[in-house]
């Protein structure tokens, strides 16, 4: 089996990148321990429990020798109206009328976008190997440190905001893997170009960078509008400010998502979530609030942390954040 080949055949498949790391124990699979160890993860219980297959691939797969990573940018023209050069913030995403969802989830759920592809190149690669080989193909569901992969195999170096971020298309990526037993030739790792910037550190309302390249979740608009399943502190309901799944602002500061690339193909989207006004969403029962975030990310939070962030952001409004701005 050609890396070559397998990395052509990746793109072929519509991932935009595609490189290849080596099974090895990397320096930055260590600091894991470390960072449960201070209670980063909050309630993320899951990723303690296999913490141990986390710290090493080959824990995975017996006999990993190669992981092949790829790459797909979500940040299309459904983004950005006709031109897809213009940033991002248009005046109706800063309107606090309006609800801010992470643009990953501003479509149909990644998870089985990506995995299609994925099935699809694992299928290839034995129907094309000529020796039987090990794999696990995985979608961000699996125990591989993703980041610290696609940073060997050359896709972009980890930011100080935890993103990859790659030199020519940014930080709007999601990542997918396949660990196997076969020795592929990997690819030369990036190198962190971030230099002295400190733009994205900065901008987080919450405080939630500790300091570069380690992130306290627990602190993260993400994690309380996402994963955190309790009422969100009142501390951070200022910050949170309209956001009612995810936060892009560490990205959206970032020079090198000055340029926004486009998709190799379609990212799928759905126009429905396209910054909706939260009063709308709000009159939605939960029967209606359901059918709108089945299939998407946003089923993560359900229908009752969904409805939790939108009432956060509804009073932010009310108590003057959305002062002199459009009406409700």
């Amino acid at each position: 089996m050609d890396a070559a080949r397998v990395k052509a055949k990746a793109i072929e498949l519509g991932f935009d990148l595609c490189g290849i790391a080596p099974a090895d124990s990397f320096p930055e699979l260590t600091f894991l321990d470390e960072w449960l160890a201070r209670g980063y993860a909050g309630e993320m219980a899951w990723m303690a429990r296999n913490a141990d297959r986390r710290a090493d691939v080959r824990n995975v797969v017996r006999g990993a020798r190669s992981v092949i990573v790829m790459g797909s940018i979500y940040n299309t023209e459904s983004e950005y109206g006709d031109d897809p050069t213009q940033p991002f913030e248009s005046p109706h995403h800063r309107t606090p009328t309006r609800a801010k969802i992470a643009r990953y989830a501003l479509g149909d759920d990644y998870h089985d976008v990506l995995e299609s592809r994925l099935e699809a190149l694992l299928a290839w690669m034995r129907a094309e190997s000529s020796e039987p080989f090990e794999a696990r193909a995985y979608v961000d569901t699996g125990p591989v440190q993703e980041r610290v992969y696609a940073q060997y195999a050359g896709l972009g170096w980890i930011g100080k905001n935890t993103c990859v971020i790659n030199p020519g298309l940014g930080s709007w990526i999601l990542l997918a893997e396949i660990v196997c037993s076969l020795l592929l030739e990997a690819d030369q790792p990036a190198l962190d170009q971030c230099g002295t910037c400190t733009l994205c550190l900065d901008a987080c309302p919450t405080g939630a960078f500790i300091e570069p390249h380690v992130l306290d979740a627990t602190r993260c608009i993400s994690y309380l509008t996402i994963e955190y399943r309790g009422e969100i502190p009142q501390e951070h309901h200022a910050a949170v400010g309209n956001h009612v799944f995810g936060c892009d602002i560490c990205q959206e500061v970032c020079p090198w998502n000055a340029m926004p690339a486009t998709a190799n193909g379609t990212w799928p989207s759905r126009g429905a979530l396209s910054v909706p006004r939260l009063a709308e969403l709000s009159a939605r029962t939960d029967e209606q609030l359901a059918e709108l975030i089945r299939g998407t990310p946003l089923a993560r939070a359900g229908v009752n942390g969904l409805r939790r962030n939108i009432t956060v952001a509804l009073t932010n409004f009310k108590e003057g954040a959305g002062r002199g701005s459009a009406e409700l």
